[in-house]
């Protein structure tokens, strides 16, 4: 559905990005952000899925070509890649190119890609809202006070990745800054919303739900709705 094309960088670098093209001009639009695999299969079948219920979505090639099924070279790439960097840099270019063409534009990720998500926030001003799917940053690179859009976010409180004691400090965080946050929690395993979350390479602590992942889903569109446009 979609296709690669190049988005320029706040600092002039150009980033290949996967673009998701709802057909909308001036439509509402998402950046959505890859898990710790890259650029796969299974996050441009989330882009293609945003960009039919009406959001045209880019998503940023953060491992520039690479991607893997394997945890253990999955965690090699994102133990590379330079957080601060991406979200700034990469992912802003993305909202800015977007922003550009006269959309409303949230930014979305799911697990590193959540982190990402936040990092985001207080990165990128020119973001309108963001979601998050279980994942987040350590706390003390969180400025919650440079966060001026809404949140909405998705916790798995069975997630062996991302306890939910760091969420709760995340979210008092979150209360202490007056972010217009919601936060939304299911008793699920981590990845309850990848499809692929039991495939090949696949680790033990991911658990795909499909009920949970379509409340989830349902949540989103409708805070991406009011937010962006529908």
């Amino acid at each position: 559905m979609g296709q690669m094309i190049d988005v320029k960088r706040p600092d002039g670098q150009t980033l290949r990005a996967y673009f998701a093209d709802a057909g909308r001009a001036g439509g509402p639009a998402v950046v959505a952000i890859q898990e710790w695999w890259g650029l796969n299969d299974q996050i441009r079948g989330v882009a293609d899925r945003l960009a039919r219920a009406g959001y045209s979505v880019l998503v940023p090639d953060l491992y520039r070509g690479k991607s893997t099924v394997e945890a253990e070279e999955a965690h090699h790439l994102m133990s590379g890649l330079d957080f601060a960097q991406a979200a700034s840099q990469d992912i802003r270019g993305c909202v800015q190119h977007l922003k550009a063409q006269g959309r409303k534009v949230g930014v979305t990720g799911y697990c590193m890609g959540g982190a990402l998500t936040i990092l985001t926030l207080t990165m990128a001003p020119e973001a309108d809202a963001g979601v998050v799917w279980y994942g987040l940053p350590p706390l003390e690179y969180v400025d919650a006070t440079k966060i001026s859009v809404p949140m909405m976010a998705h916790w798995a409180t069975q997630d062996g990745a991302f306890a939910i004691s760091s969420v709760d400090a995340l979210e008092q965080k979150l209360a202490e800054a007056r972010v217009r946050y919601t936060g939304h929690r299911y008793l699920a395993q981590h990845a309850f919303a990848n499809e692929t979350a039991q495939g090949p390479g696949r680790i033990a602590i991911t658990q795909y739900d499909a009920a949970w992942a379509q409340i989830a889903w349902d949540r989103t569109y409708a805070f991406f709705g009011q937010h962006l446009g529908a």
